[in-house]
């Protein structure tokens, strides 16, 4: 391989498997360290890879707005495949393993590689790649992202998953003067949300242990949820509406995280901020929090963790005293 390859990952969303494949970029950098990386990424979630120091250039789609007018949104597509074409790269990394993604790594004018029919979510998506690669399936996303750009570059995974993400320095005037927790009680679905009563049980004792309760939302619903919990919970405060910069900033500055099945409680955790993450419908075990020993996942499909157990890991990682 060249000394300085040109190198784009094609990972769109969701926010959580977008984070998932940060570490890729900083495996790439380690064993490559002259590498040119970009990214291509769902439009709402283009300042998640912007936020690691290494990737150069973030190239948005919307695939998700597409589908919903393709016939008018085909001048749009046909322009990010002309800017894939354009910029040459060496290598073009598909770890989504998608149809769409797929359809994007083909735009690309290089070596293109993916998983093997065996290994990708949607088997069809391995028919566009020049090399696809089997990939064991029965272990943590973060790995198998890592495994497959390794397997691509020709390098060898080692130790553990480095995020590198780069903390935005922004002001938040509204955050409260004392060390700050923040409670992430919304999720994609019902199933996995965590009983009210628990939040502000939980809310309560923390507040009791000097700590301010920060509740966050993204949609009209989960606002009015967290005046529900602030309401209940003594000097909570409910955080304005936040973009993703924001959130990385009032998360990287928390004493600790509790959050369910979540994007921000994967990004929280990637920040090497204590944080819990509470499962109710689903488990953890190829998908939950990973991210060394401050991140800990509490609960599972249909067993749901107790607010005694969450203050146990908290009391564990040094966050409540």
């Amino acid at each position: 391989m060249q000394n300085a390859p040109s190198i784009v990952l094609i990972k769109t969303s969701s926010l959580g498997d977008v984070l998932h494949n940060l570490p890729v970029v900083t495996d790439i950098c380690r064993h490559l360290p002259d590498a040119r990386i970009d990214w291509v990424v769902e439009e709402s979630f283009a300042a998640l890879p912007a936020l690691h120091p290494k990737v150069l250039h973030v190239i948005p789609v919307a695939m998700r707005r597409w589908r919903k007018a393709w016939w008018a949104s085909r001048g749009e597509m046909q322009a990010v495949c002309r800017d894939l074409e354009a910029r040459q790269y060496d290598f073009a990394v598909d770890t989504q393993g998608l149809l769409k993604s797929a359809l994007i790594t083909r735009c690309t004018h290089t070596m293109r590689c993916g998983y093997a029919w065996d290994s990708a979510r949607e088997g069809v998506a391995s028919w566009f790649y020049d090399r696809g690669f089997s990939i064991a399936k029965d272990q943590h996303a973060v790995e198998r992202n890592r495994q497959l750009a390794a397997a691509a570059l020709g390098y060898p995974v080692e130790g553990t998953p480095n995020y590198g993400i780069r903390i935005p320095e922004l002001a938040l005037p509204w955050l409260p003067v004392k060390p700050h927790v923040v409670l992430l009680h919304a999720t994609s679905r019902d199933d996995k949300l965590w009983d009210e009563q628990n939040w502000i049980a939980l809310g309560t004792q923390l507040h009791h242990a000097g700590l301010s309760i920060v509740l966050p939302w993204g949609s009209e619903v989960e606002r009015m949820r967290s005046a529900r919990l602030a309401a209940s919970i003594p000097g909570a405060v409910v955080a304005p509406r936040l973009n993703l910069n924001e959130a990385t900033a009032l998360l990287g500055g928390a004493r600790a995280v509790v959050g369910v099945d979540t994007g921000l409680s994967h990004l929280a955790a990637a920040l090497d901020v204590p944080t819990i993450g509470i499962y109710t419908a689903t488990d953890p075990g190829l998908t939950g929090l990973y991210a060394g020993p401050l991140a800990v996942n509490l609960g599972g499909k249909g067993s749901p963790p107790s607010v005694d157990s969450v203050i146990v890991k908290l009391t564990e990682l040094g966050a409540y005293v």
